[in-house]
């Protein structure tokens, strides 16, 4: 239809082989349908749905607060506006083995590509905020079998992310990688690394594909593509950064029209209505319209 041109099925194998290539992917946060339209239109490679930012843009911290529907609906919205893959955060699962695995299927049917669930307690937090509790490795073990037992499309991603560096250190990180690995998971996603030697040491430990997560004002150093092409990571991730850009913009335009009682200044700053027209195909609704009503009384 007007969507994405490819079906979920398609996407997950293009992810699938993607990871396989050695290339780093880079996949920008998407809090909304249309940020993710902006991604594709700037030859991302995928579409990372942040549980913070979707949190965030409900108005809510980022604490575990909210739902598998809520979070399956806003994934699936963004999944299918573009021919992008979509890779989106499961946060724990929602619960234990039985709430995983409806996890799974939930997001699966939603059009997603892939997720990551982690091994922290409920309810959990933002990963880069300290004093985080963790579930044993073996609870998080269940976990990730419940998800890979449940799965239909074996392209769906199922990643493990570990919040273990804080808590336990670099190698209590990596052994609990190592058994979530040993458990099935496709890819893994270590959580607040500090710096190039800590992503090193994961890449040398861990043989499925790797996740860095790039996310401002957190613990991790913010390394460059290049830098984390060179390291060997498979997939970085950008989660809030569209969403503090958008919401800059914002506060400081409503700033200036609370002050000015005009927008009549920030219209130069504005994306136009010709372009917002364009990134949303305005024309091929239009024509998909004219030639479906094309008959006359």
């Amino acid at each position: 239809m007007l969507f994405a041109r490819k079906s979920s099925a398609r996407k997950r194998a293009a992810l699938r082989a993607a990871l396989k290539s050695g290339k780093l992917l880079r996949f920008p946060g998407a809090f909304s349908p249309l940020v993710a339209m902006a991604i594709q239109r700037e030859s991302f490679d995928g579409v990372y749905v942040s549980g913070a930012a979707l949190a965030a843009d409900l108005g809510l911290p980022d604490i575990g607060l909210t739902t598998l529907p809520e979070v399956a609906a806003r994934g699936g919205a963004i999944a299918r506006a573009t021919d992008l893959p979509a890779l989106i955060d499961a946060d724990t699962g929602f619960g234990e083995a039985l709430n995983v695995a409806r996890t799974i299927q939930s997001l699966e049917d939603a059009g997603l590509c892939g997720c990551h669930l982690e091994d922290q307690m409920n309810p959990k937090r933002c990963g880069h905020l300290d004093n985080k509790s963790l579930i044993t490795t073996q609870a998080m073990v269940e976990r990730i079998r419940g998800a890979v037992g449940v799965r239909r499309d074996r392209n769906f991603v199922i990643m493990a992310r570990t919040d273990a560096r804080a808590a336990e250190g670099l190698s209590g990180a990596l052994a609990r990688a190592k058994a979530y690995v040993d458990a099935g998971a496709d890819a893994i996603f270590p959580e607040a690394l500090a710096d190039e030697g800590e992503f090193e040491k994961f890449r040398k430990a861990i043989k499925v594909p790797l996740l860095a997560n790039m996310t401002e004002f957190g613990k991790s150093k913010l390394l460059t593509a290049r830098q984390l092409s060179d390291l060997g990571i498979n997939i970085v991730i950008y989660p809030v950064t569209t969403l503090r850009l958008a919401m800059k913009a914002v506060e400081g335009g409503l700033a200036v029209l609370k002050k000015a009682g005009t927008q009549k200044s920030l219209v130069k700053e504005m994306q136009t209505r010709a372009a917002l027209y364009e990134l949303i195909r305005y024309k091929d609704y239009e024509l998909f319209d004219k030639d479906v009503f094309n008959f006359k009384l």
